[in-house]
């Protein structure tokens, strides 16, 4: 075959993956921007008073970083304003903890942070070090709770565990299926394609 074939042959893949892939509902669009900034806390352990003190953690930090890039349209000047405020970012876990009388210890942190795949309706979200926020309670044993917050993605709820429900606050953990998998697949080997393409024609 030769090379005008072939690529022709490879488009005509592309577009049917591209068609399948819509009809699961799957959308390569619906991914995290590489230049993103999240945020991970991770509650002492899985006891209700713990996982309690998570989510109340979890709503004043979110609605602060919320007030302090929302009017931000740079990762650089995100990352910039957020490391400003580590310090404040501390007083509000220290006042969370104060409220219900605990004593447990904490970090935070900026730094590249370990996150596992995780699945949320139908997208999948690749495991790996990504740029965060890191809140550490005590042991940071229990379950934990991340979003990204640049760009502003904390209306998603990424729960512990390989998957969450789409709806809704809860914590229901589920194992990600076959077909999903088969899905994530589909979706890196249509961007190969397409980058081999684009390549070609460069």
């Amino acid at each position: 075959m030769n090379q005008k074939g072939l690529i022709n042959l490879l488009i005509s893949i592309f577009i049917l993956a591209s068609s399948l892939q819509g009809s699961e509902g799957v959308s390569a669009n619906q991914v995290i921007p590489d230049e993103a900034i999240r945020l991970r806390i991770l509650a002492n352990s899985n006891s209700d008073e713990d996982q309690t003190v998570k989510r109340q953690i979890r709503d004043q930090v979110n609605e602060s970083i919320n007030g302090w890039v929302a009017d931000l349209t740079s990762i650089e000047a995100s990352r910039n304003v957020i490391k400003s405020q580590l310090g404040e970012i501390e007083k509000i876990v220290r006042t969370e903890l104060e409220k219900v009388g605990s004593s447990e210890s904490f970090s935070v942190k900026f730094e590249e942070v370990g996150f596992p795949t995780k699945l949320y309706g139908d997208f999948v979200y690749p495991a790996g070090n990504y740029e965060a926020v890191l809140i550490t309670i005590g042991e940071g044993l229990g379950d934990n709770w991340w979003c990204v917050l640049f760009p502003p993605l904390c209306f998603l709820d990424f729960s512990n565990g390989d998957a969450v429900q789409a709806a809704g606050d809860e914590e229901t953990v589920e194992e990600p299926s076959e077909e999903v998998e088969v899905e994530f697949f589909l979706v890196k080997l249509i961007d190969g394609i397409s980058d081999w393409i684009k390549g070609i024609f460069k």
